[in-house]
């Protein structure tokens, strides 16, 4: 391969790779490994449990502290159902739009990313340039957690962290906590004229998403603190978005599986959210097992994102901020990795060229202008660790 590659090539290698979350992501990262080595950047790999997947960090320059971290995702979700005009795993120009899945959410700014290691090699910065590419971010931010672990350990401090989900390049200092469960509602099937000798896992599960109706109502009614009047919705809130169980109209329904959800002003405490969610649950088994010890409800905690929360005099706001010139307030109501970088005790901010509202879309696209916009930041960066 050519070294260094424009950040143009290096998007269109990266969105050839269908690096779906269900799917292995290990051709992505062999790609980014090598490149990276052709450079003359050694890199770590940090695998999953079951060694299908990886995340993979590098540093170019010094061995001190104060560098930026550029924090990635390498997954995308499906294009499976979707009307796609143009191949989603081929980068297709049209109208100033580079169509592809992942394009904007987020290979462009992974492509960028590594652009920039190139040009931070080649200039000689005199604090570290960083990359950070994790997996699984669309299932729920899991593959993240160890890959900060490990960059904690094994290289100086960064200052800063930039996490490059599409902003249109705005500085994003805050976005919701969230926490998502899988819940097993596990009922005793009996003829429904005598439901009362059985236990309804579906009816047992409603009386979950009730409180949950319940608890959004009250949460709407509350005033709202000043950071969380930032918010859409300015208030915290519980979803299902998804559930399934029974067997016919007639029989009490055996099993019930639902995903349950949270989205938590900063402010609140996403914990003290799960332990009340944890303690309605309990009550409502309880009284299932009056019925039918063998009934109840297990829950499976498969994600968790800490917020982001505003800092003040944060580093990360004002490097991004003097690179892009932006001096509003934004704030996201989604979870990012940027949550767990600032709980592991860095600086981060949310930063990305594109727009966030074509992501997961049939003939997902960013345009070339935020493309570029998102290497002009890049460049300023890069001149900002030589200085």
């Amino acid at each position: 391969m050519p070294i260094p590659l424009s950040p143009r090539q290096i998007l269109e290698t990266l969105v050839a790779f269908p690096t779906v979350s269900r799917d292995t992501n290990l051709p992505l990262v062999d790609w980014v490994e090598d490149y990276l080595s052709a450079l003359g950047i050694s890199s770590v790999r940090i695998p999953n449990a079951e060694g299908t997947k990886a995340a993979i960090y590098a540093s170019t320059g010094p061995e001190v502290e104060g560098g930026v971290i550029l924090s990635g995702h390498t997954d995308v979700v499906p294009v499976d159902g979707q009307d796609w005009t143009s191949d989603p795993w081929t980068l297709t120009e049209r109208d100033g739009k580079l169509f592809g899945r992942g394009a904007v959410d987020m290979k462009g700014f992974d492509a960028l990313a590594l652009a920039a290691m190139a040009l931070a090699k080649q200039r000689g910065v005199k604090r570290p340039l960083q990359i950070a590419l994790s997996y699984d971010e669309e299932l729920g931010l899991v593959g993240c957690a160890d890959m900060i672990a490990s960059m904690v350990a094994g290289l100086p401090k960064a200052g800063a962290v930039i996490v490059g989900e599409p902003s249109s390049m705005s500085v994003v200092t805050g976005h919701k906590g969230s926490a998502g469960f899988r819940v097993h509602v596990k009922g005793f099937e009996v003829h429904s004229s005598i439901l009362h000798r059985g236990v309804n896992a579906i009816m047992e599960a409603a009386r979950i998403v009730d409180w949950a109706n319940a608890m959004n109502a009250r949460n709407r009614t509350k005033p709202p603190t000043p950071l969380a009047t930032l918010f859409d919705p300015p208030w915290t809130s519980l979803h299902v978005g998804k559930i399934r169980g029974g067997t016919a109209h007639n029989i009490t329904a055996g099993d019930c599986d639902f995903l349950f959800e949270f989205r938590v002003v900063p402010g609140e405490d996403l914990e003290s959210w799960v332990r009340r969610f944890e303690e309605r649950v309990a009550e409502v088994e309880a009284d299932m097992k009056a019925v039918r010890p063998e009934a109840g409800m297990t829950l499976d905690r498969y994600f968790t994102a800490p917020p982001l929360v505003p800092e003040e005099g944060g580093a990360a706001e004002a490097l991004a901020r003097r690179l892009t010139g932006d001096t509003g307030r934004h704030v996201v109501s989604y979870g990012t990795e940027a949550g767990h970088f600032q709980a592991a005790g860095f600086s981060t901010v949310v930063c990305g060229p594109g727009d966030i509202a074509q992501a997961h879309q049939a003939d997902e696209y960013i345009t070339v202008e935020q493309f570029e916009a998102g290497w002009n930041f890049m460049e300023r960066l890069v001149g900002d660790l030589c200085a």
